[in-house]
C-alpha cells in the first residue's frame, strides 16, 4: 500500500505540473491575441437547399422498408452518377437566383449589429441587384435609440444597392425591431408575431427624497443650460421636465417620418401611438405584408432559388481552446489515477 500511495501522489504531482505549464501557455496566448489586431469573427455559410433536400431524404428512408429501402439506394446511386456526368460536361450556371439568409436577434442595446453589419458588407460584394435576394430573420422588442438607428442603417444598405429585401419576424419586431423591419421591400410575419409599438419611453428612478432623509448632499455641475435636464440623485426641477419631455417628442416625430416614408401604406397616426398589433391585426393595418413563417418563406424560396444562411460567430481564441484542453486534461488525468487506484486496490 505504501507503493500506492507514493506513486498516487507522485501522479498528483504530476497533473499539478502539467496543468500550471497549460496555463502559463493559455496566459500567454491570450496576452499574445489581445496585442494582436485580427478578426475575431468566423463566417459561417450553409446551403439550405441541401439541409432540406437531406431532411426529406432521410424521412422518405425511414418510411420505407427493407426492399423498398435498397431499391431507393440503388436508384439515388443510379441517379448521382447521372448528376456527376452532367455537371462534368455542363457549363457552370451564372443566372441561377440566390436569396441570402441572414440573422438579428436583438437586445436593448443591439448588440448583434456587429454581426450583421459583416455580414451585410459580405452579401453585398457577391449579390446581384437583378435577380438575388436578402432575407433578414429579424427578432427584437427595441431598444436603444441609436443603436437600432445603426441597426436600421445597415439594412438600408442592402435597399440602397436595389436588392430585394424580406424582413421575416417569428415573434417580434416591436419599436426599434419595427424601426428595422419596415427598411424591408416586404414584411411578412408569423400570425401571433408582435409588430408595431412605434413610441418612445424613459424610465428614471430618483433617489433625492431617500438622499435628502438621511442628511446626504448631492451636487451636478454642468456646463450647458440642458448638459442633464433629468438626473437619478439631484432633484428635479418643472423646466427639466418639460425640455426631456420635448426631446422624446423630437424622437417619437422622427420614428414616425422614418416609418412613413419606408411604408407609405402605414396611416402613421392611427398607428404611432406606442400600442402593439399581433400579426393578424398588423396586416390589417399594414404593417405587415403578408402572414408566413420564416420557415415557411424560406422553403418557398429554396423552390424558386439557391438559398444561402450567413452567419458570423466569435472565434474561440487559443486561450479559450488551451482552456478547454486543460479541463480536457485534468479529467482524464483525475479519471486514469482514480483507475489505477482502484486495479491496486483489487490486487492487495
Amino acid at each position: 500500500m505504501e507503493f500506492i500511495s507514493e506513486y498516487g501522489i507522485f501522479l498528483a504531482k504530476t497533473i499539478t505540473i502539467v496543468i500550471a505549464v497549460l496555463l502559463i501557455i493559455a496566459a500567454a496566448a491570450g496576452s499574445a491575441l489581445k496585442n494582436k489586431k485580427s478578426d475575431n469573427k468566423e463566417m459561417l455559410i450553409e446551403k439550405l437547399n441541401d439541409r432540406f433536400k437531406d431532411l426529406r431524404l432521410s424521412l422518405e428512408e425511414s418510411l420505407l422498408n427493407k426492399d423498398q429501402l435498397k431499391a431507393k439506394e440503388k436508384s439515388l446511386k443510379k441517379e448521382k452518377k447521372k448528376q456527376a456526368k452532367e455537371e462534368k460536361n455542363k457549363e457552370p450556371e451564372s443566372d441561377s437566383p440566390r436569396t441570402f439568409v441572414l440573422e438579428f436577434d436583438g437586445d436593448v442595446k443591439a448588440s448583434a449589429v456587429d454581426s450583421l453589419r459583416e455580414a451585410v458588407t459580405a452579401v453585398l460584394q457577391v449579390a446581384d441587384p437583378k435577380k438575388d435576394e436578402v432575407v433578414v430573420k429579424l427578432e427584437s422588442p427595441g431598444g436603444m435609440v441609436h443603436s437600432y438607428g445603426l441597426a436600421s442603417a445597415q439594412l438600408d444598405r442592402i435597399k440602397s444597392k436595389g436588392i430585394t429585401l424580406t424582413a421575416c419576424v417569428d415573434k417580434v419586431a416591436a419599436s426599434g425591431g419595427y424601426m428595422m423591419a419596415c427598411v424591408a421591400d416586404k414584411i411578412v410575419a408569423s400570425p401571433f408575431a408582435i409588430m408595431g409599438s412605434i413610441g418612445v419611453v424613459a424610465q428614471i428612478p430618483n433617489f433625492s427624497k431617500i438622499l435628502k432623509k438621511n442628511d446626504i448632499d448631492f451636487e451636478i455641475l454642468t456646463a450647458g443650460k440642458y448638459k442633464r435636464t433629468m438626473t437619478m440623485f439631484g432633484e428635479n426641477t418643472e423646466e427639466g421636465r418639460e425640455k426631456f419631455k420635448t426631446d422624446l417628442e423630437d424622437t417619437h416625430q422622427l420614428f414616425k417620418a422614418y416609418v412613413s416614408e419606408r411604408r407609405p401604406a402605414v396611416d402613421i397616426e392611427n398607428v404611432a401611438n406606442g400600442d402593439i398589433w399581433f400579426g393578424s391585426r398588423a396586416l390589417d393595418v399594414s404593417l405587415v405584408d403578408e402572414l408566413k413563417t420564416s420557415d415557411e418563406y424560406i422553403l418557398d424560396a429554396c423552390e424558386r432559388s439557391d438559398v444561402y444562411a450567413i452567419v458570423f460567430k466569435d472565434k474561440k481564441s487559443l486561450a479559450d481552446k488551451l482552456g478547454f484542453a486543460v479541463s480536457r486534461g485534468i479529467e482524464q488525468s483525475v479519471s486514469k489515477l482514480m483507475s489505477e487506484l482502484n486495479v491496486s486496490r483489487g490486487y492487495k
